[in-house]
């Protein structure tokens, strides 16, 4: 009989237990769920790091996890435990981490904002798989944090805008009430901060466009049983007018009245009205009549994770949702999206045609499209070595569906795609794990060859076979062009991949 797949949570608000399993529809099915409250937040938004009464609970609970998990036959080896922002955050982060593996067993992993983005995504589109819900729709899907509000903006079912903003309820708290208790001056300061985000947010989707507002979180989910109508076991919508209404009468409540009134522990109640006043704020900006709430989270998108990469249509839809926000990326920074796609083609069809010899991971194709999409996006700032600006802006912005790590392998390949340095020059490069460096050495040399034969951004070639014969790559175009300008170039910048790969380019 298979284990349950079980997952646990780090938050800045609490640490939260879930377990599943998959019946034979390929339904999650929630076996067990726990939530415990800590101030986790607190401590780091206030010292910086963990404190070691913080500490000693975490080690408390995740203990009590431990036996939780040992009645459905779980270990701690076969649990994914995991840590967001306020955590990762910490300053004293390695040591706490190290301490949790050698009394519990747990090994904790941090994740991103974009990570936690790409997991709620997951986990929504589940929710609403089988719903009358619209996913072609001008669609924001938001999440209030105590650390960061996540925020995904979709159009016409494509993803145009992914962003993890340091706008949680824990965070605004200390930082404001350090300053005034005032709920008008809370108000006005969440308020100038979300204005202050609008013009970045609308050069991505104008959100008087939005048609689809889907709020994911527990208090989303108090308000929906309250105040909302079920859709489905998992899913209701709000009409925005009785939230407004909703949201600004709650304000006058005390924090004991919210615990009494709503049945919510003390911690919860804490930053409810902060919270539900983000949502409202956000939701201001679009004009849509009602709010879609589905009753999921982070914990139940990692599992989907998992199981995604034995899911063939749920990777591939997941896949292009990632190329989508890196052409979004593009567009915004004004690049070349003909001659992108151009060198995007060309450098698959180069992977694909030498697929049994690179020897790498299965995703490094993925990370191959997105470096040849965006190879060329630091021409913004400056044509001159715009390869150094491209690394920059790639390292820097914000990619729906890959982590930090596969952002980073993602600028360096795009920062070696010209000049006549190499990988192997960077102090810091010997530093990476071998597998991280034969990946960007080996895609920075293919998308170089596949730069090269897009030199004048013409897109000349539609149609070539490419043929790996004893020690050459023969690139065969199939129309009379005229090739001089290519073959000087593919002489300028074939010698990386005819090192690494031991195969002298020819194009005919």
């Amino acid at each position: 009989m298979a284990v349950p797949e079980s997952v646990i949570e780090i938050g800045s608000t609490g640490v939260r237990l879930l377990v599943t399993e998959f019946n034979s529809k390929n339904e999650q099915i929630i076996l067990d769920r726990s939530s415990v409250p800590l101030n986790l937040g607190r401590d780091v938004f206030t010292s910086g790091s963990i404190s070691q009464d913080t500490q000693n609970q975490l080690l408390q609970i995740l203990s009590r996890y431990k036996e939780q998990l040992a009645s459905w036959g779980i270990s701690p080896s076969q649990t994914t435990c995991f840590a967001l922002t306020a955590f990762r955050d910490a300053n004293n982060s390695d040591p706490v981490m190290d301490r949790i593996l050698v009394h519990t067993g747990f090994r904790v992993k941090t994740f991103d904002g974009i990570e936690e983005n790409r997991l709620m995504y997951l986990a929504v589109s589940d929710c609403i798989k089988d719903q009358p819900v619209n996913n072609k729709e001008n669609t924001v899907i938001l999440e209030v944090g105590g650390s960061t509000t996540e925020l995904m903006m979709i159009s016409n079912g494509k993803m145009a805008g992914v962003h993890s903003l340091r706008l949680g309820t824990i965070r605004i708290e200390h930082h404001m009430k350090s300053q005034t208790s005032s709920y008008d001056d809370i108000q006005r300061f969440i308020e100038e901060s979300i204005t202050n985000t609008k013009g970045t947010l609308e050069t991505e989707l104008d959100m008087s466009l939005v048609k689809q507002f889907i709020a994911v979180g527990q208090d989303m989910t108090l308000c929906a049983v309250l105040i909302g109508q079920p859709i489905s076991t998992f899913l209701w919508k709000i009409k925005q007018k009785d939230f407004s209404n909703f949201v600004h009468e709650i304000q006058s409540y005390s924090i004991d009245e919210c615990v009494a009134k709503f049945k919510i522990p003390y911690s919860e109640a804490e930053t409810l009205q902060l919270s539900l006043l983000i949502y409202n704020m956000f939701i201001n900006l679009t004009n849509v009549e009602e709010i879609i709430v589905p009753e999921t989270n982070i914990r139940n998108g990692l599992i989907l994770s998992q199981r995604a990469t034995n899911n063939e249509e749920l990777q591939k839809e997941f896949n292009t949702q990632i190329v989508s926000s890196a052409r979004n990326l593009l567009r915004k920074f004004h690049g070349d999206e003909q001659h992108a796609e151009c060198v995007r083609m060309i450098a698959l069809k180069i992977y694909d045609s030498m697929q049994n010899e690179l020897a790498l991971s299965e995703n490094s194709r993925l990370l191959l499209e997105i470096a040849a999409l965006l190879h060329d996006i630091g021409v913004f700032i400056r044509q001159d070595h715009h390869n150094l600006h491209s690394y920059y802006i790639i390292k820097n912005s914000e990619i729906f569906g890959l982590s930090r790590n596969e952002k980073a392998i993602v600028s360096q390949i795009a920062k070696y795609h010209r000049g006549s340095s190499l990988p192997q020059d960077e102090e810091n490069f010997s530093m990476l794990p071998r597998s991280e460096r034969m990946t960007i050495i080996k895609l920075s040399a293919i998308l170089r060859v596949a730069d090269a034969m897009d030199r004048g951004h013409i897109q000349t070639f539609s149609d070539f076979s490419i043929e790996v014969y004893q020690n050459t790559l023969n690139i065969k175009t199939k129309n009379s062009q005229n090739t001089v300008l290519e073959k000087i170039a593919m002489s300028e910048k074939a010698g990386m991949f005819e090192d690494v790969f031991g195969y002298k380019v020819i194009l005919v």
